[in-house]
């Protein structure tokens, strides 16, 4: 499966400054609402969800969050980038009550159930690799982000027959 028809360009929020979780959603939010991606209650959902199954993930040396909601707020499908400049606090998915410090967030719009899971294994390959997430962190603009997914897909589709 490729990511690319998932990775909105208008909701690639790069080098971002946010003070926190809600800062980080409300932002996506704002965008996803006004292009028609997502119904007025993803805002309140989407934190309610993160405060009931967190998503944050230590890998390796970077932590990253993945957070979404239930796919009923969710009209247009897509994964939004956020890179931060500085960190801001998520609870481990695997540890509710440990925290880590996320500089990237892929914030998640999926309505089919089906394609959860499928987008979720190709976005831990691309989180699990370390000089990906740096080259991620790094990303300049929207074509850096969508250029650092098509080699990961392109990587991944080599070994399918």
């Amino acid at each position: 499966m490729t990511l690319q028809p998932f990775l909105k360009e208008e909701l690639m929020k790069l080098n971002s400054v946010c003070k926190d979780q809600a800062n980080i959603f409300e932002m996506v939010y704002k965008e996803a609402f006004g292009k028609g991606y997502v119904s007025e209650n993803f805002l309140t959902k989407i934190k309610e969800r993160e405060a009931s199954f967190p998503t944050g993930l230590q890998i390796g040396d970077y932590s990253v969050a993945i957070p979404h909601t239930d796919p009923e707020h969710v009209f247009e499908q897509f994964i939004s980038v956020v890179t931060l400049q500085k960190p801001v606090s998520f609870y481990l998915m695997d540890d509710n009550t440990k925290k880590v410090d996320v500089r990237i967030v892929l914030l998640l719009g999926l309505n089919q159930p089906h394609t959860q899971l499928t987008v979720l294994q190709e976005l831990m390959q691309t989180i699990q690799d370390q000089q990906k997430i740096d080259q991620l962190l790094h990303a300049q603009n929207q074509r850096d982000v969508q250029a650092i997914f098509n080699r990961v897909e392109k990587i991944s589709t080599k070994g399918e027959k």
